[in-house]
C-alpha cells in the first residue's frame, strides 16, 4: 500500500525554496517514490492511503549532530560516570531518545556514550522493540591525560565504563578503535582538546599532531568517519590537517585551522547551546556559575571565528549537546538553529539545510537520509507555521503536528514528571561545613 501525503507547503532540506500544493508518494518500504506538483502526482489506486497535510509545513525531520544519550541531563562529572549503573544508563537515555524524537528530530547522533549504551538504545529502537529517532553513535572517547573528559584525579584514575578511554600511547589508542568498532559503532570520537587555558587561544591540544594523524589514519582505514572535540586553535589544526570529518565546537578556530578545513572538507558542529544556555540559565547558587565570565569569552569568539568559517564555505552541522542539565532532551535543540541565525549569519533556509541535508552525513544510511527525494527514506515532520519565516516557531512542540519515519507515524508517550532515583546524585549529606562560626550565624 503507498502513502499519498499532500503538502501544502514542501521544504525538501536540498535547496532553500519553499514548493506549494505538492504531493509526496510513499512506497511500502517506505522510501519516497514521487514528489513534486499535485496535479503531476500519480494517481492513488485501491488500498493507497491519502494524508492530507495540506494546512501544514513539511519539512524532513530534523537531526541533531551532537546528543549524549548515557549522561541523562546530567548535573556533575561523576553523575556521568560514577553513580547510576549502567543498565540504568540505557534506560534513561531510551527515553531522552523519545524526548528528542518528540520535539520533531527523527535522527541523532552520539559522539560519546556510557559503555555500550547508546549502542544498545540504538538496536533496540532497530529491532522495533521501542518506538525512537535513527541513532548513530561513537562508543568512549579516546583521550590522552590531558583530554578534557578525563575529570578525575590520579588517586581515582579513569572508571572502566567511563565514557572516555584514557589512552598511553598512540598503540592503545589504536587498539581500542579496533575495539569499538568490533563492538558495532558508528563513527570515533577523540578528545583532542586538553584542560589548559592558553589566552587567546582557548584549549591546547592534549594530542600532538602525529598521534592525531596517526588515529585518524586507522580510524578512515577501517571504514569508519571520526568526530573531533577541538574547542582550541591548535588542535582545531591538527584536526583539520589529519582530515578529521567533523569538529565539535572549533570556538577558537584560528586563520590556519580554517584553511585546513576548507582543504580536508572538514564539517563543523559548534555547539552554541551549551555555551549560551550556561551563561543564560545559570544562577550564583550553582557551581558552573564560575564558569560564565569564561563562556562569555569562548562565545565572543565563537561568533567571530564561525561567522569568519561560514562565510568561507565550511560546511556546518547543528548539534545542541543535549543531555546536560542546561541542554535537556527535546527542550532546546532547536535553539541552535535560532543561534545560527541571529549570531553566524545563517538565513532560516541555511540553517535547516543544516540541520537535514548536511546533518544526514553522520547517520547509518546517509544517503537515503536528510532531503525529501524519490529514493530517499520518508522522514518528515508536519509543522504549523513557516519556520523560514520564525525559525523559533521549531522550539514549540504544540506546532509539530506530525512525525513519520519511512512513512509511517510514529508517536510517544511522555512522563511529565520524570524523577531522579537516590544513586544518582551521589551520597552528599550536607551542603556546608558546620564551624562554630557558621553555626552561630543561624
Amino acid at each position: 500500500m503507498k502513502k499519498f501525503i499532500r503538502c501544502g507547503k514542501l521544504f525538501d532540506g536540498a535547496n532553500p525554496a519553499i514548493y506549494s500544493d505538492q504531493t509526496l508518494v510513499v512506497e511500502p518500504d517506505g522510501t519516497i517514490g514521487f514528489v513534486g506538483p499535485s496535479h503531476a502526482a500519480p494517481r492513488p489506486e485501491s488500498g493507497d492511503e491519502t494524508i492530507d497535510y495540506f494546512q501544514w509545513f513539511v519539512m524532513p525531520g530534523m537531526i541533531d549532530a551532537h546528543v549524549h544519550l548515557s549522561y541523562g541531563n546530567t548535573q556533575s562529572a561523576e553523575q556521568i560516570d560514577l553513580y547510576s549503573p549502567v543498565e540504568f544508563r540505557a534506560l534513561r537515555g531510551l527515553e531522552g531518545a523519545q524526548r528528542m524524537l518528540a520535539a520533531g528530530y527523527t535522527g541523532i547522533a552520539d559522539p560519546s556514550t556510557t559503555g555500550l549504551v547508546s549502542l544498545a538504545i540504538r538496536d533496540a529502537i532497530d529491532a522495533g522493540l521501542f518506538v525512537g529517532p535513527r541513532i548513530s553513535t561513537a562508543g568512549r572517547a579516546i583521550l590522552t591525560a590531558q583530554g578534557v573528559d578525563y575529570f578525575y584525579p590520579r588517586w581515582v584514575r579513569m572508571p572502566e565504563h567511563s565514557v572516555g578511554f584514557l589512552m598511553r600511547d598512540v598503540s592503545e589508542g589504536i587498539a581500542e578503535i579496533r575495539q569499538e568498532i568490533k563492538d558495532g559503532v558508528d563513527f570515533i570520537k577523540l578528545a583532542v582538546d586538553g584542560d589548559q587555558l592558553v589566552a587567546g587561544t582557548g584549549l591546547i591540544s592534549g594530542m600532538t599532531q602525529e598521534e592525531v594523524t596517526a588515529l585518524v589514519s586507522e580510524i578512515h582505514r577501517l571504514g569508519r568517519k571520526v568526530a573531533v572535540h577541538a574547542r582550541g586553535a591548535e588542535g582545531i589544526r591538527y584536526a583539520a590537517r589529519a582530515g578529521v570529518d567533523f569538529i565539535l565546537h572549533a570556538s577558537w578556530m584560528d586563520e590556519e585551522g580554517l584553511e585546513w578545513a576548507l582543504k580536508n572538507k572538514c564539517a563543523l558542529c559548534p555547539t552554541l547551546s551549551l555555551i549560551i544556555n550556561t551563561i543564560e540559565f545559570t544562577r550564583p547558587a550553582d557551581p558552573a556559575y564560575a564558569f560564565v565570565p569564561a563562556q562569555q569569552r569562548e562565545l565572543e569568539a565563537a561568533i567571530e571565528n564561525l561567522s569568519r568559517a561560514k562565510a568561507a564555505g565550511v560546511p556546518f552541522m547543528v548539534g545542541s549537546e543535549a543531555g546536560f542539565a542546561v541542554t535537556p532532551y527535546g527542550e532546546w535543540p532547536a535553539r541552535e538553529l535560532e543561534y545560527y541565525v541571529k549570531y553566524l549569519g545563517f538565513t532560516p533556509a541555511e540553517a535547516l539545510i543544516s540541520t537535514t541535508a548536511v546533518n544526514a552525513r553522520i547517520l547509518r544510511d546517509s544517503d537515503r537520509l536528510g532531503t525529501l527525494a524519490p529514493g530517499k527514506l520518508a522522514d518528515l515532520i508536519a509543522i504549523d507555521g513557516n519556520p523560514l519565516d520564525d525559525i523559533t516557531i521549531l522550539q514549540d512542540r504544540s506546532r509539530i503536528k506530525a512525525i513519520r519515519i519511512a512513512g509511517e507515524p510514529v508517536s510517544v508517550a511522555l512522563n511529565d514528571r520524570p524523577r531522579r532515583t537516590w544513586y544518582e546524585t551521589g551520597a552528599r549529606f550536607w551542603e556546608e561545613v558546620y564551624t562554630r562560626d557558621r553555626v552561630n550565624r543561624r
